[in-house]
């Protein structure tokens, strides 16, 4: 049955910046899908917990600072799941921040801040956890991209650089791990209502704007990510290698 290839029993899920938005979403749909999740956050997502734990799923949480972890605590993170839950099987670097100035008077600690998060802890992660799902010969990453993987943006330039690294981070270790049973994907949001697009959302000329455009007719939810993420850590989508699923209602077709 081809909704058996969907189902995530019997795997363990990591899941960074899950207390809220996009993260909380995915951790639980995951269980949902019948996988224990570890939840990395600043601080212990209670909340995302309490959902996973109704599922009667297992539930690691994990106070963790990515814009202050080094490579050695990451691995060191990775090294908890698998300490808390037996395994690893399937990472998602979800966290992320955003700092908007124009590029002329852009921060220091803007451009370094954006990059701690959005870039490095994501490659770091996957290092370490790449290390383990390669020994097993199985396992499932997936970054967040976005619609500025593709686009520029403005006032962001921390925030698209990060985004297209990690476009191309993403596609670097497919190549990689592809033939060694690791799949490394991306899921592209387009406009989520999250607490990332609140100011462009309070901006009513800028949110009528950005809405206009988008073919589906409206903003995105973290709901309507859950679906692509559980295809991209399930065996259905074993074959699927480096690719950047966009989930943006249309936008990049206008």
């Amino acid at each position: 049955m081809i909704l058996n290839q969907f189902k995530l029993e019997g795997r363990v899920a990591l899941v960074t910046g899950s207390g809220r938005g996009l993260g909380q979403a995915t951790a639980v749909a995951l269980a949902e899908a019948g996988a224990d999740v570890a939840l990395l956050d600043l601080s212990a997502p209670s909340e995302t917990a309490a959902q996973i734990e109704a599922l009667g799923r297992r539930c690691l949480t994990i106070a963790c600072d990515l814009g202050q972890a080094s490579p050695a605590d990451l691995s060191g993170v990775v090294d908890q799941v698998v300490t808390g839950l037996g395994r690893i099987d399937i990472l998602i670097n979800n966290a992320g921040i955003i700092r908007r100035q124009a590029a002329v008077e852009f921060s220091q600690a803007n451009w370094d801040d954006v990059l701690a998060i959005n870039l490095d802890a994501v490659f770091w992660l996957s290092q370490a956890a790449g290390r383990i799902m390669l020994a097993q010969g199985s396992g499932k990453i997936v970054n967040i991209c976005s619609m500025l993987s593709f686009q520029g943006g403005v006032i962001v330039p921390s925030y698209a650089a990060t985004k297209h690294a990690v476009a191309g981070v993403t596609k670097a270790l497919a190549n990689e791990w592809a033939g060694r049973g690791v799949n490394v994907n991306a899921i592209a949001p387009g406009y989520m209502a999250t607490d990332n697009t609140a100011p462009l959302r309070a901006d009513s000329g800028r949110s009528e704007s950005i809405s206009e455009r988008i073919p589906a007719g409206r903003w995105g939810t973290p709901a309507d990510v859950a679906g692509p993420m559980v295809f991209l850590c399930s065996a259905a989508a074993d074959y699927v290698h480096g690719a950047i699923l966009t989930v943006d209602g249309g936008w990049l077709n206008r």
